[in-house]
């Protein structure tokens, strides 16, 4: 019987490790060419080994840190609600409220307007945009990522043109708009169910194919039906549960 191909090999020796405890939960693994050195191998050998084990669930890969054991899933779940429109950091709030601390990095830039964006914003292909890159974390754990566009059409002379800068920072688009003048109603929002992409599971911490719930968000001016923000939201389907409606109070 032919010997296992070597990264298989290498997986397998992980893999007893693991599930001895001798690598236990949490724990950082060698670098590929750490791993390369001890088991006689190139590195891309020692990649091929690591992305076995992520596929299996046992470790995890860690954008620009490594790789590590991964540890128990977290039992409790964050809900997503709608959220009344006078709300402010509806991330942040809705967090608090479940005895979590809500926070995010951001990135905003100015770019022009792809087919796709353009599409959704009902602007021209070209036409300018504040593009905001999110990672909201809860506890300090990245557990959700968002790609936000607003027209600069709409918001560029005004002190909301920078969602995460001035006075009005860090508060919900239904706020920020208001600022200008428009009132939003409850956004559009289509929902699906996916495997994460590499990049989406190094931010989130987690595994590429893990289960996330993708959503494609756009809030529009009540007054004229023009959209003025769209954005994409991708959360991890380990930690969140979306739950819709209101039970009646009798």
């Amino acid at each position: 019987m032919a010997a296992p191909a070597p990264y298989l090999a290498i997986a397998e020796a992980l893999r007893e490790r693991i599930a001895g405890g001798e690598l236990a939960p949490g724990t950082r693994l060698p670098s590929v060419a750490e791993l390369g050195r001890e088991y006689g191998v190139s590195p891309s050998v020692g990649a091929r080994a690591y992305s076995v084990l992520a596929q299996d669930g046992l470790v995890i890969s860690r954008h620009g840190a490594g790789h590590y054991v991964r540890g128990p899933e977290p039992a409790e779940l964050l809900v997503r609600r709608h959220r009344r429109l006078s709300e402010d950091s509806p991330f942040a709030q809705g967090a608090a409220e479940q005895g979590t601390e809500g926070t995010w990095r951001h990135e905003s830039v100015t770019a022009a307007a792809d087919a796709r964006t353009a599409a959704r914003l009902d602007v021209a292909e070209g036409d300018p945009v504040m593009r905001t890159e999110y990672v909201y974390l809860a506890n300090g754990e990245p557990v959700q990522l968002a790609t936000s566009w607003e027209p600069m059409a709409v918001t560029g002379q005004s002190m909301i043109v920078l969602p995460e800068a001035g006075p009005y920072a860090g508060v919900g688009v239904a706020a920020r708009m208001r600022v200008i003048g428009i009132e939003v109603g409850e956004p559009v929002e289509r929902v699906r169910a996916r495997g994460a992409t590499r990049a989406e599971a190094q931010q989130l911490g987690t595994n590429p194919t893990a289960p996330v719930l993708a959503i494609e968000r756009t809030y529009y001016d009540q007054a004229t039906g023009q959209p003025v923000e769209t954005a994409d939201i991708v959360m991890r389907g380990d930690r969140w549960v979306a739950i819709y409606g209101q039970a009646p109070r009798v």
